[in-house]
């Protein structure tokens, strides 16, 4: 497959495999906006990007996947949950609990070594404190982003690595397009997306690299 190719199978099994449900589009629809805004202020406040990231975008996005989509078998699909977490990509469930634990307990480990043994600037009031929180969770969030990039130069080749960073970046603008409609579903009582639309706009190459198993 070509780079572009890849990206679109990604973001495919990505939709068809962990967004059935529509509160957990809704969801995603409202952390997407959030890191849009994250996106602008990182060129001038990084702290409060990685406050809005973190707190806002990260939480109603994984709320979404935690809380609200099925973890029994997936009839659309034809797989179970745990062949799903065995193909992911990216961050799967588990790889999430670890990830989510590390962001936890940073406010901790900063209170017990103001300093982070020597990274940081100690913080003489609460305002610094949370500025050095939120630093700390930015470099957090892209620390993950590019070692589970350089993991998959290992795992599956360059190309898949760089497809992945590309879609992990990109996709905010990409869920703000798919799950825009996603209120509208939930308002008719439509609980559960069956991917018609979106496979059916799939080229023919890309519906038979990423077929059901």
């Amino acid at each position: 497959m070509t780079f572009f190719e890849e990206l679109q199978k990604q973001r495919w099994d990505d939709h068809r495999y962990y967004h059935h449900n529509r509160i957990n589009q809704l969801l995603h629809l409202l952390s997407a906006s959030c890191f849009l805004v994250s996106y602008v202020l990182v060129f001038f406040h990084p702290a409060a990007a990685a406050l809005v990231g973190w707190l806002l975008a990260m939480t109603l996005r994984q709320t979404g996947h935690f809380f609200f989509e099925p973890k029994s078998y997936d009839e659309v699909n034809k797989a179970s949950h745990d062949y799903k977490e065995s193909v992911k990509v990216g961050y799967n469930l588990n790889r999430k609990v670890v990830l989510l634990s590390i962001w936890a307990l940073t406010p901790g480990a900063i209170y017990l070594s103001p300093n982070l043994l020597g990274l940081l600037t100690p913080a003489k009031d609460m305002n610094g404190f949370v500025s050095n929180t939120a630093l700390v969770w930015l470099f957090i969030g892209l620390g993950a982003v590019l070692f589970r990039t350089v993991h998959l130069f290992k795992l599956q080749g360059v190309q898949s690595g760089l497809v992945w960073m590309t879609k992990i970046l990109t996709d905010p603008f990409h869920d703000i397009k798919i799950y825009q409609k996603a209120p509208y579903y939930i308002l008719k009582g439509e609980l559960y997306d069956k991917m018609e639309d979106w496979y059916e706009d799939l080229p023919l190459d890309n519906k038979s690299s990423g077929s059901v198993r």
